[in-house]
């Protein structure tokens, strides 16, 4: 397991100056799983000012003294050094009211969410593992370090991180933690929106989701209650073999694992059919005005969980227009007018996204929205008429014969559609002269 530079500079350094030091924590488990690593976090018997010292010709950043943690920046890369440490009561099910230093490695890796991730290593490859983790990593295993319910009355996001491994590894979780999860997923509300919120993105990205959001259902109606009623709701429809919940997670597990606004507007999509469903008299359901009251719907929870403006303008957007129907070029035009180009694209894959968790049938026609990508990059490439800046009058045009105020934009919006549905063409003086008639009546 070969260290890149950096990493080999900053363990050196404090080797050098007579400390232990191991990388520790998900940078191992990710190396010892050949995966890429994204951040290296080390431990070390040095003190926090030991550390400074030790690194006192490089930047220092003291982010967190008081729990013993000091960020070294080496290379242009940060390096976050902890000292080792015990916890101590976490009054907050979130962080230990105090922490107090120890000498012992061990002592350190005893306080870590799961063994997966209480796994140390030096520069050299040797491994300190006292609570079985590379066992665990082999048996694909996600297992409390200690006691489960300690683990979780400490920090209760850790329930949050289970189910968020679990997807992220493809690995299941230990019987005992499991069951742990089930009893105490009501302490999240204890925890930020802003952290429950990044380990749901997490998990839907994960490429063990959908059987994971199956599983542990009952965590995400403790962090979105609005997804209960979807849970088992049988659809009653021709074009659906699954009910509401599990064809919104496997729609949404159609989407690329790294398209997170795709596979978060998925997860949320239908989530406004339940208190849209009527039954014909046949008995058959219908969804009438789902998408509307599910963009609704998402943008509240979106909103509780913190999300920013535009992520939250993007999704709701999607899921309001996710049913809609297009029949012919012109519809293409106008979805790309209201969409913008970006996201008609990604409409366009969220359809076939849905279409290929509904009866095979349906995910037939999928054919047809590559057709209308096609038609929309064909659009964009000729620079069609497709909004008000793209006419050929502007606003000073109409001011010039007269108009004013908010009857200026009713009609630069009524020649937009004519244009669109081309009933009009788009040049200047077809245009002077329609709006002169229109005005005229």
């Amino acid at each position: 397991m070969e260290l890149d530079k950096n990493t080999d500079k900053v363990l050196s350094v404090l080797e050098q100056n007579g400390y232990e030091a191991y990388m520790v924590g998900g940078c191992v488990r990710d190396r010892i799983m050949g995966r890429e690593i994204h951040d290296t976090d080390i431990t070390t018997n040095a003190l926090p000012e030991q550390i400074m010292e030790a690194f006192s010709g490089y930047r220092i950043i003291p982010t967190g003294i008081r729990h013993g943690t000091v960020t070294v920046i080496c290379g242009d890369v940060p390096y976050e050094i902890t000292t080792y440490r015990i916890d101590g009561e976490y009054t907050d099910h979130r962080r230990p009211d105090s922490v107090e230093f120890t000498t012992d490695i061990a002592d350190d890796l005893a306080r870590r969410d799961f063994t997966v991730n209480a796994i140390a290593m030096d520069r050299h490859g040797n491994i300190v593992d006292p609570f079985g983790g590379r066992e665990d990593i082999e048996r694909k295993l996600i297992r409390c370090v200690g006691a489960p319910e300690q683990r979780f009355a400490e920090d209760a996001l850790r329930i949050m991180r289970a189910i968020r491994f679990s997807s992220q590894l493809g690995f299941r979780i230990d019987v005992r933690t499991a069951r742990a999860i089930y009893d105490m997923n009501s302490q999240l509300s204890n925890i930020s929106r802003e952290r429950i919120r990044e380990e749901l993105d997490k998990t839907i990205c994960g490429r063990n989701a959908v059987e994971v959001l199956m599983e542990y259902s009952n965590v995400i109606i403790s962090v979105i209650p609005e997804v209960k009623p979807c849970i088992g709701l049988d659809q009653r429809s021709p074009y659906h073999k699954y009910n509401v919940w599990e064809h919104m997670i496997r729609a949404m597990a159609a989407a690329p694992q790294e398209d997170l606004l795709l596979r978060r507007t998925l997860f949320f999509h239908d989530i406004g059919k339940p208190p849209c469903m009527k039954l014909d008299e046949t008995g058959r359901g219908h969804f009438k005005q789902h998408d509307r009251v599910g963009a609704e719907m998402t943008e509240k929870i979106m909103k509780r969980l913190r999300y920013d403006k535009r992520t939250i303008a993007d999704t709701v957007k999607l899921i309001a227009y996710h049913s809609k129907k297009l029949k012919n070029r012109t519809d293409v035009k106008k979805m790309l007018s209201v969409m913008g180009d970006k996201l008609f694209f990604k409409l366009m894959e969220l359809k076939k996204c849905d279409n290929s968790a509904k009866n095979p049938f349906v995910a037939d026609e999928n054919h047809v929205f590559d057709s209308y990508m096609e038609m929309a990059r064909e659009m964009i490439a000729n620079n069609e008429c497709r909004s008000i800046k793209g006419l050929a009058v502007k606003g000073t045009d109409l001011m010039a014969l007269g108009l004013e105020g908010e009857e200026i934009g009713t009609i630069l919006e009524e020649i937009l559609q004519l244009v669109m549905e081309e009933r009009l063409t788009n040049e200047k003086r077809a245009l002077t002269e329609y709006i002169r008639q229109r005005c005229s009546r």
